[in-house]
């Protein structure tokens, strides 16, 4: 008798020295197709699309995690993973989100892989942490969907530079008011057959005439901020080229300090860091220069993650560790079932 209370005490203490520590009060788990969670996330996905100066808008495609947080001294925190899918509207295209077409897979399918943290507090949601990156869908992927359909090139190829200008060219010629310049060239294919170069790019209106532009290195961006988007096909043929462009310009948006407005083919600049006594609301939102070789805007150039995830008050949230295992003779606390996640599949699976 003596031996097997023995053998339990060990066993007890053995329990206490392995069993992980949860800080705070631990967290919930829902299911990743529940209307709360399917809140945080578009959450989520508002915060991409709203913070995105370059490359295309993004829309929700599949919840992949959740973990709910309880924070001090009141709301929650959802840490969530989220996958995305790019539109076919540009980041400074007005146009909703809702209303946008997700790109085709034929149309080389681009995807968005998120960590997130949502605080939700008095019914409302904000983003406290954002983490992306996007990458086009496999050249194998799309060959099989469609073996003749063009794959995505580089922006720097020099047949996409010549579609580019010759584009923006035309464009300006035809164009009775001012003068636009090049922003940045988003997306570009190479087509066999007809042999063809296919472009987008965006353009921004200057405070030049664009039938009376003898330097466009004198002409500066207009303060109102109005944005164009373009779409060419280059067609080559014996003896010449074939052109068809088609350019849609947004309405005019409000003037702004210039902290938020792209730059002509250069992203915008980091914004210069807190003093070490500042209380940081959000996520710092840094558009690094993207490479220039590159197919598509990778979203991590806009939203690499920040260390801090203070709120307004004061208070910070710490992810804690998931519980482990239950050892034998140690009282695990009763917990809500664990609920089926990934969620539904909205559109492809990339």
């Amino acid at each position: 008798m003596k031996s097997l209370v023995l053998v339990l005490c060990l066993a007890q203490l053995w329990g206490c020295h392995s069993a992980p520590h949860i800080p705070g009060l631990g967290y919930r788990e829902l299911n990743c197709d529940d209307p709360e969670t399917e809140q945080a996330a578009m959450a989520a996905v508002d915060y991409i699309n709203s913070n995105l100066l370059q490359g295309y808008k993004h829309t929700l495609n599949q919840i992949d995690k959740v973990k709910v947080w309880p924070r001090r001294p009141m709301g929650e925190v959802f840490e969530i993973e989220i996958d995305t899918l790019e539109t076919t509207c540009y980041a400074l295209d007005p146009t909703p989100a809702a209303n946008c077409s997700v790109r085709k897979l034929e149309q080389h399918a681009v995807e968005g892989d998120c960590d997130f943290h949502v605080l939700k507090q008095d019914g409302q949601f904000s983003v406290l942490f954002a983490k992306c990156d996007s990458s086009p869908d496999s050249a194998e992927d799309v060959r099989k969907v469609c073996p003749q359909c063009p794959l995505l090139a580089p922006i720097n190829d020099t047949r996409v530079t010549h579609a580019v200008e010759a584009s923006l060219a035309a464009f300006n010629a035809r164009n009775n008011g001012s003068y636009y310049q090049l922003m940045e060239v988003s997306r570009a294919q190479i087509v066999p057959l007809p042999v063809s170069t296919y472009v987008e790019f965006a353009v921004a209106a200057t405070d030049c005439v664009a039938n009376e532009v003898t330097d466009p290195a004198n002409c500066n961006l207009l303060a109102e901020n109005q944005y164009g988007f373009c779409k060419s096909t280059l067609t080559e043929k014996v003896g010449g080229e074939d052109l068809a462009v088609t350019c849609t310009v947004f309405p005019t948006q409000p003037e702004t300090d210039g902290t938020n407005v792209p730059s002509p083919m250069v992203a915008s600049a980091a914004p210069a860091s807190p003093p070490a006594a500042a209380v940081m609301v959000g996520p710092l939102v840094v558009a690094a220069p993207p490479p220039v070789h590159r197919a598509h805007y990778d979203l991590r150039h806009t939203f690499a993650g920040v260390a801090s995830v203070e709120s307004a008050s004061g208070e910070t949230f710490h992810v804690g560790k998931a519980p482990g295992v239950a050892q034998p003779g140690v009282a695990v606390a009763a917990g809500p079932v664990v609920r089926p996640c990934p969620g539904r599949i909205r559109h492809f699976k990339i």
